[in-house]
């Protein structure tokens, strides 16, 4: 069996899904990370990198060897797509996007780099983010776009000509890395336990009422499966530690141990998108209707 999950940025594969890579690779299923940007435009968002010499002078390389280290912690293979970051853009009104980043590639330029490797690694599954990108990040919302027309046009000898022989992915998966029941279990654990969470602050911003007492819309997708992982949370933190200038060693993917992590939210969060075999939800496996 082979794996594919489809990644934005450099970091984003260890944040999401990082510990059902770890255990299909245990099951001695072949998993590979496709990130589509080099995380050019990101920032130093660990404090105790701030003025190192590498990544002050060269952090797009220095991303490259994070990724690289995350890839091995995890026992995966990678494949850099080869676009532009496009930034995170803040502001009222927000700012044009960079000229020739990801996010303003049409969609058959965007995606013709992942069609090409979706032939040439024939993976039985796709992993990707959903169609607010996990979180409405323009490169995230691109790599849901790509993802998708990938899965849709592999298989067909028509599309996309000269990119290979083709292939027909079975499954495709959106990410529920960041859902709020998964927080909300998490802070209440942390609180029992008489610890400090810091999840307070986002719960409460995403159930936030307006003036006239609506409540946030309810999520597009709910959960149809749970990739029970706890015996590869320790890898995932490995491979999110990789990432240095990215995730702090204090922050919020750390606040609550694997252990307890283990015994709270044992699992992995996915919504089966599009499926080409049949299945029954829920699911445990998402490999779940494809014969070996």
């Amino acid at each position: 069996m082979r794996l594919l999950a489809v990644h934005a940025h450099p970091d984003d594969e260890s944040s999401k899904g990082a510990a059902t890579m770890a255990h299909y690779v245990r099951q001695g299923v072949e998993v590979m990370v496709a990130t589509c940007t080099g995380g050019e435009r990101g920032s130093i968002l660990n404090g105790e990198m701030e003025g190192h010499p590498y990544a002050e002078r060269d952090l797009t390389g220095l991303r490259r060897l994070e990724m690289a280290q995350a890839a091995a912690a995890l026992e995966i293979q990678h494949r850099w797509l080869g676009f532009m970051d496009s930034g995170l853009p803040e502001g009222d009104p927000l700012p044009p996007l960079p000229w020739g980043c990801f996010a303003l590639q049409p969609l058959e330029r965007a995606a013709a780099p992942l069609v090409r490797l979706v032939r040439e690694f024939r993976p039985h599954v796709i992993l990707t983010y959903d169609e607010n990108g996990g979180y409405p990040h323009p490169d995230h919302i691109q790599t849901h776009n790509v993802s998708v027309e990938a899965f849709r046009a592999a298989g067909d000898p028509d599309r996309y000509p000269g990119l290979g022989a083709p292939w027909t992915p079975l499954k495709l998966y959106y990410d529920r890395a960041f859902n709020l029941e998964r927080f909300v279990a998490l802070h209440e654990a942390l609180e029992e336990r008489g610890l400090q969470s810091p999840y307070a602050e986002r719960i409460a911003a995403w159930q936030e009422t307006d003036p006239e007492g609506h409540r946030p819309p309810a999520p597009r997708h709910e959960t149809t499966t749970k990739i029970q992982c706890p015996d590869t949370f320790a890898r995932r933190d490995e491979a999110l530690r990789s990432h240095r200038t990215q995730v702090a060693p204090d922050g919020m993917f750390f606040a609550v141990s694997a252990e307890m992590q283990a015994e709270v939210w044992p699992w992995e969060d996915y919504v089966l998108a599009d499926s080409r075999v049949p299945t029954a939800l829920p699911e445990n496996d998402l490999f779940a209707g494809i014969q070996g």
